[in-house]
């Protein structure tokens, strides 16, 4: 019985060993591993197919030949003889270190021996993955491995603008690189990665993005196809790995990258669902519209436009369509009419439409035209524009000139704007004037004027007001008339104040307050305020109070005045002006011609008026600046634009440097110096006597000239005629017995005499005779050997003339004018003087019977020592004759 038990047990025993042997047989063979997705692939060993209830399979995964994770894959009966996979992810790209799988089998906890599969070759340089197009936004990894006996220098990014890079150093033999993907590469990019043996080796990549196509919509031309139209996007830019591909509705697109594709299709009027489908590298993107296209009419161009009717200034246009279908739309079409120089468009509806006019066109003027349309009812969009057509429209009479006038005095301008061609209507021939009074407007006057002069003057009566009217003609006729009123010159615009206004690129902008007056608007007129005013206008509207006023003749640096006019009925009235510069400029230097005044201590520097022409900016006041010789500078200022002079004042005994300048917007211009040297009192007194001295010998001078031509008058005035002596019957008789004696002078007696008492004597109006005991002396004290007779009768003086009598050497004569030096007086010579007629008559007289020489000068003394010494002559006043006093000295000798 043991021995049967044996003999079962070692039977049992064989027949379990070999089925386990057949089982260690089986294992995997043809086993592959792509590192770059790192799959692992193999197939069953034939001795599995023995196996009934399933095998399984254990992996082991090395990162470095260092054990990373560990996996199992079971095998269902029915899969043992198929192939068998498994994929593994780690937390570091499979090229980024060596990566080794061991697998085997088992089964009933026996297994078969392991099968390793290692990753990659290091037989070379190697940066893992290779050629990979990336989305932007994403982050990449690239590993650069190197054999034994070799090491990494450096790992880099070259031709991409990234600046999120992080290097990793695994081992001695593997780095790593991490880059986020920010930005679309231009073209492919790459890693490289550098040995320190100098050796180089590396992986390209391109980042870009999956589709983004957007806005889808479509639509119908001719009511038999779709065409479909959407945005696509970052697609321009893609690089030709990154091509997309694209189809409408199942069907490819041709042209699909132009975001435009075209399919025919039987359209019916319900909406459908429109499919778009974009794809490439790096994903695939749908895009729908719903519509229904019968809706979504884009019309095409009309066909064949032309000009059916041209009138002055309305055209008839008419043209045809190459879609058969839209004979049956309700449709809109609009007309675009160009001048040149603005557009217009107008807009015609009708079904099927044709045809369309144009209306308000300019006269004798070419256009171009085209035209498109779009359905009226469910309007989706505009059509195409049609080809251009030119159209030339007929000739018309001009259009009303534009007319304005200036009067100064009885001169009135009358000045009209030159038509432009828009308003000529054609070649203008001349222009036609008349003007009237209005109060007699049937006697008018008129003259024709040239095409080539666009103004009139006239000379009218200031004290009438006339209208004026103006008409242009050409070949079609005359003009509208144009008129204007031309007010009475005596209206008084006194009230109208004139104000400041600065210019601003190039213009100027004007505003007043509204004018009840204005029925027909404003005028405003300018020109410069010096030189010819060539004037200018414009009008505006009545609603407005403001324009901006630019002129092609304004100049920088110079002044306009501006006048802002309301338009009535009758004349224009003025409510503003305005003066002011569109930009002004610096003034030049030198602009003063200088000239000084001093006064004491002070010294006042004038200055001519500014000319206008030499404003080039408004003057807004003066300074005058003024240095002495030791540096110091002062200065005096106004602020009178007007002004011509300044005075600097306590001013000491120096030079000084006058300057004068203008102050401006500018700042400071036209600089003018002068230097003075200051005078002191003294000279201006000596210069005032000198002067003075001056005018004195001019005064004398003249006179002496009047009186040297009338001195005969003046003579006569001043000395008038000496009466002559009358001599009586007693001159030459005794005293007793009245008879006459020689006089005889002893001269060496005479000169004795050298202190004679001088008598002052006062003369007497004539007084009648008196007896002899009145005895009235003339002198009283008489020197010795001389005694005075008691006149007989009281005669008049006698006046002798100076120059008629010779003083005897050694004689006293006296100077003085009324004082009589004693005469020696003869009683017995009894002299009488008479007055005179200024006329004497020559040759002896009779004087109560006795003969007397009529003439001084014929009279002669008895002896040569006999002769009268007279002195000055002197006129008495109260005399009503002249009077000399002279000495008479009569020698008397002393009887025995």
């Amino acid at each position: 019985m043991i021995a049967w038990l044996l003999l079962l047990s070692l039977s049992t025993t064989s027949t379990q060993d070999g089925q386990e042997n057949s089982v260690l047989r089986c294992g995997p063979q043809n086993v592959t591993l792509d590192y770059d997705s790192f799959l692992l692939k193999w197939e069953d060993d034939p001795s599995c197919s023995v196996i009934r209830d399933g095998l399984v399979y254990e992996l082991q995964l090395l990162i470095a030949d260092k054990p990373e994770h560990n996996g199992e894959v079971v095998v269902a009966p029915a899969q043992i003889g198929s192939t068998h996979s498994w994929k593994w992810t780690s937390h570091l790209p499979s090229q980024c270190a060596r990566h080794s799988v061991r697998l085997r089998s088992q089964y009933n906890n026996q297994s078969s021996p392991w099968m390793q599969k290692t990753l990659p070759d290091q037989g070379e340089i190697l940066v893992l993955p290779r050629d990979q197009i990336l989305e932007v936004g994403s982050t990449a990894t690239f590993c650069c491995m190197v054999p034994d006996g070799e090491s990494i220098k450096t790992m880099f990014l070259y031709d991409y603008k990234g600046t999120n890079v992080t290097t990793t150093k695994i081992s001695e033999h593997v780095h790593s690189l991490t880059v986020h993907l920010d930005q679309e590469s231009e073209n492919y990019s790459d890693v490289r990665c550098e040995t320190t043996k100098g050796n180089i080796n590396g992986a390209s990549f391109h980042a870009s993005y999956p589709p983004d196509d957007s806005d889808l919509k479509c639509e119908t031309r001719d009511l038999e196809s779709i065409d479909c139209f959407w945005n696509v996007g970052r697609a321009a830019n893609e690089h030709p790995a990154m091509e997309r591909t694209y189809q409408l509705q199942g069907s490819s697109c041709i042209n699909g990258r132009s975001g435009k594709c075209s399919q025919k299709v039987k359209l019916d009027a319900a909406e459908r669902n429109w499919t778009l489908t974009a794809t490439n590298r790096l994903g695939k993107l749908e895009i729908h519209d719903n519509a229904d296209l019968t809706k979504r009419v884009h019309m095409v161009a009309p066909d064949k436009v032309a000009a059916s009717t041209v009138n002055p200034r309305n055209i008839s246009l008419k043209w045809s369509w190459t879609v058969q279908k839209y004979s049956n739309l309700n449709i809109t079409c609009q007309v675009d009419v160009s001048d040149g120089n603005s557009n217009t468009k107008t807009e015609n509806i009708g079904v099927g439409l044709t045809a369309a006019v144009i209306k308000d066109l300019i006269p004798y003027w070419d256009y171009v035209v085209r035209v498109r349309c779009g359905t009226a009812q469910h309007f989706w969009k505009w059509g195409d524009w049609s080809k251009s057509v030119k159209i030339c429209t007929k000739g018309d009479v001009p259009d009303a000139l534009d007319v304005w006038m200036k009067v100064k005095a009885d001169q009135a301008v009358i000045s009209w704007k030159v038509p432009l061609t828009n308003q000529s209507h054609g070649e203008i021939f001349d222009y036609k004037v008349s003007w009237a009074k209005t109060k007699d407007k049937n006697q008018s006057n008129q003259t024709n004027v040239s095409r080539s002069n666009h103004s009139l003057t006239l000379t009218l009566d200031p004290s009438e007001e006339y209208m004026v009217t103006v008409t242009a003609r050409n070949i079609n006729g005359s003009s509208s008339p144009s008129t204007i009123i031309i007010p009475r010159s005596n209206l008084d615009t006194s009230e109208v104040k004139t104000s400041w206004i600065s210019g601003s690129n190039g213009s100027f902008f004007l505003s007043w307050p509204d004018s009840p007056n204005a029925s027909c608007g404003y005028i405003v007129d300018w020109c410069p305020v010096f030189g010819n005013c060539t004037f200018e206008w414009m009008k505006v509207p009545p609603n407005r109070t403001h324009t901006t006023v630019f002129s092609k003749n304004f100049e920088d640096g110079r002044r306009y005045l501006l006048s802002i006019y309301a338009c009535t009925e009758g004349a224009a009235v003025l409510l503003q002006r305005r003066k002011g510069y569109i930009r002004e400029t610096k003034i030049g230097v030198e602009l003063f011609k200088l000239k000084y005044k001093q006064e004491d201590s002070a010294v006042e520097v004038s200055w001519e008026p500014i000319p206008l022409e030499k404003q080039t900016a408004s003057i807004h006041g003066y300074i005058l600046y003024y240095q002495d010789k030791s540096g110091n500078v002062f200065n005096v200022s106004t602020d009178d634009p007007e002004a011509t002079s300044l005075t600097a004042k306590n001013l000491n005994i120096s030079m000084y440097t006058f300057t004068v300048t203008a102050s401006t917007a500018f700042g400071l211009c036209g600089n003018s110096s002068i230097n003075v040297t200051l005078n002191p009192p003294a000279d201006q007194l000596i210069m005032l006597i000198l002067i003075s001295l001056g005018a004195v010998f001019l005064i004398l001078s003249v006179s002496t000239i009047i009186c040297y031509r009338q001195w005969a008058c003046i003579k006569h005035k001043v000395y008038p005629p000496i009466p002559k002596p009358v001599l009586t019957d007693q001159w030459l008789t005794l005293p007793d017995e009245h008879t006459s004696h020689h006089l005889h002078f002893d001269q060496s007696y005479y000169r004795e005499v050298l202190d004679i008492p001088k008598l002052h004597d006062q003369f007497r109006p004539p007084q009648p005779e008196v007896d002899q005991d009145y005895k009235p002396f003339t002198f009283s004290q008489t020197p010795k050997g001389y005694y005075n007779k008691p006149l007989k009768k009281s005669q008049p003086c006698l006046t002798l003339p100076t120059t008629g009598l010779t003083s005897q050497p050694g004689l006293p004569s006296s100077p003085i004018n009324g004082v009589f030096p004693n005469p020696l007086y003869n009683p017995s010579y009894n002299l009488v003087l008479q007055s005179v007629d200024r006329e004497v008559k020559s040759g002896p007289e009779v004087h109560e019977g006795i003969p007397f020489i009529r003439s001084f000068s014929g009279y002669q003394p008895q002896s040569p020592d006999e002769t009268f010494t007279t002195t000055e002559l002197e006129e008495y006043p109260n005399s009503p004759i002249s009077c000399v006093s002279t000495y008479i000295l009569l020698p008397q000798k002393t009887s025995n």
